[in-house]
């Protein structure tokens, strides 16, 4: 078997079919996550049913995500792969964005839909995701219209203290503090950017980049953050609870709604397939 022939079974593409590439956002306010959930509202259910719907196929497609977030968070570069039959691609593709436009509720967007290029993978062709999260420590100030993507956090933070703890954590490491373990996943990440600024209505705004994210692992990062922030804990505590490699309980996880997915970002075409096959080695279980 070929090393092409084997990616595409790897990748989940059949012949016949058509791998589209989705960029969405959506607010996650009155999401139960991405991911489908018996009797419960997610983007990846309504996301599903429409496309299918749009698209006249028999049932909702399978869908690929580049990150799954959890109830509450929002993403505004969330990417999406699925594999549709070919003759319903030819047949609607021209129309599928205007159509789900009118298909999908208005807490969703697709941005883009288009045929992916050859060995992508929204998942795996990754080579890196970025996360923001906006606090607000000033509350008598805060904006009561960005309250569902806002924390309102009651003490003055220092982002220069945070920012040093930050710079401690950087470089590839097992994030086991930080995540909630899942059997056979792997906790090592290559964290490649984490600092805080201001932004022009003075709110904090954390930048988070990394190859990949374990559960929990941004929302935890920044709750050790704000104890170093409020002067509760030293700049050097974030990184002692690293190195114990052990889920830390005395690390706050913050509320998902300060949170949201900005930027999925992906390799040139041409190494699309090779990322995705060297990505997929290791990475055994769902990540954040």
């Amino acid at each position: 078997m070929s090393a092409e022939l084997r990616e595409v079974i790897e990748g989940g593409e059949s012949a016949g079919s058509v791998r589209a590439k989705i960029d969405l956002s959506y607010d996650g306010t009155e999401f139960s996550g991405w991911a489908a959930q018996p009797g419960r509202r997610t983007v990846e259910g309504e996301l599903s049913r429409a496309l299918g719907r749009v698209l006249r196929l028999p049932e909702p497609p399978r869908l690929t995500v580049a990150g799954r977030t959890d109830a509450g968070v929002h993403a505004r570069g969330q990417v999406v792969h699925a594999d549709l039959p070919a003759d319903a691609w030819a047949a609607h593709a021209d129309v599928a964005l205007w159509r789900l436009a009118r298909a999908l509720p208005p807490d969703i967007r697709v941005r883009a839909i288009g045929q992916a290029p050859e060995g992508f993978d929204a998942r795996f062709s990754a080579l890196w995701r970025r996360y923001a999260y906006r606090i607000c420590d000033q509350p008598a100030t805060a904006d009561p219209l960005r309250r569902q993507d806002t924390l309102w956090h009651p003490h003055a933070l220092d982002l220069t203290a945070m920012n040093e703890a930050a710079s401690l954590l950087l470089g590839e490491h097992d994030f086991a503090a930080f995540c909630r373990r899942r059997e056979g996943a792997t906790t090592v990440r290559a964290l490649r950017r984490l600092d805080w600024r201001r932004g022009d209505d003075g709110t904090a705004v954390g930048c988070v980049i990394a190859d990949a994210f374990c559960h929990n692992m941004v929302r935890a990062l920044v709750g050790a953050l704000l104890s170093v922030g409020e002067g509760s804990r030293s700049v050097t505590w974030p990184t002692e609870v690293l190195a114990t490699a052990v889920r830390d309980p005395t690390v706050r996880v913050v509320p998902p709604h300060g949170l949201s997915l900005e930027e999925v970002r992906y390799p040139p075409a041409d190494q699309l397939a090779s990322r995705a096959s060297v990505t997929r080695r290791v990475r055994t279980a769902d990540e954040r």
